[in-house]
């Protein structure tokens, strides 16, 4: 079993979380006003290209990793950013496979080094269908960090089509899901909480 095997059922059964829904979770996040540039391009550009061409690879290449791009920016690259990369973390329990990307609050761009925010590509645009594969990989980064003594209270997850993001958070055996889903039409609200989600971890 890997990460995109999991479900809701064999979250809780398997891994021994609770999964709780709730309103706002992240609505009294201030939004960030995003470079003018980067703003610009983005809705001008790879928006319309990444949904007309609409396959998960453009709207990875045109809209997700751009934006992640631009937060890692933001951030004065004090963090490190992951795509693509084999996260095994136990193996046995179905906790490995590939992540489609990975924020670490390391600097460390060589290695993955403290794990913070996991981000799930929806397949088929399908943002529920995504969860649990980004839960397991939440509860990994959980169990990573504390094999390394890693001071990090809170893990986030994002699932995202490019076009809306659902953002959630772990804490001890709780998982927070966020019912609102936001449009990149509300492009300052995602980059200040991806960006919140990178300070010091509250």
């Amino acid at each position: 079993m890997a990460y995109s095997n999991f479900t809701f059922d064999k979250i809780r059964k398997e891994l021994n979380l609770m999964t709780e829904d709730k309103t706002g979770l992240f609505s009294h996040i201030t939004e960030v006003q995003a470079d003018e540039y980067f703003s610009k391009s983005l809705k001008e550009d790879n928006i319309p290209l990444g949904l007309a061409i609409n396959t998960e690879k453009a709207r990875s290449e045109l809209i997700i990793a751009p934006v992640l791009l631009e937060l890692r920016k933001m951030t004065n690259k004090q963090i490190s950013l992951f795509s693509g990369i084999e996260f095994d973390v136990i193996e046995e329990q179905g906790l490995n496979g590939i992540c489609d990307f990975i924020i670490s609050l390391s600097s460390e761009q060589f290695f993955l080094d403290a794990p913070i925010v996991v981000i799930v590509e929806a397949k088929k645009e399908d943002i529920t269908k995504g969860l649990p594969q980004c839960i397991a990989e939440m509860r990994a980064s959980q169990i990573f960090n504390g094999r390394r003594e890693n001071q990090i209270e809170t893990i986030y997850g994002v699932v995202t089509t490019g076009s809306n993001w659902k953002f959630l958070k772990l804490q001890n055996q709780t998982v927070y899901i966020d019912f609102d889903e936001y449009h990149i039409k509300e492009l300052n609200k995602i980059m200040g909480i991806l960006f919140s989600m990178c300070q010091k971890n509250s």
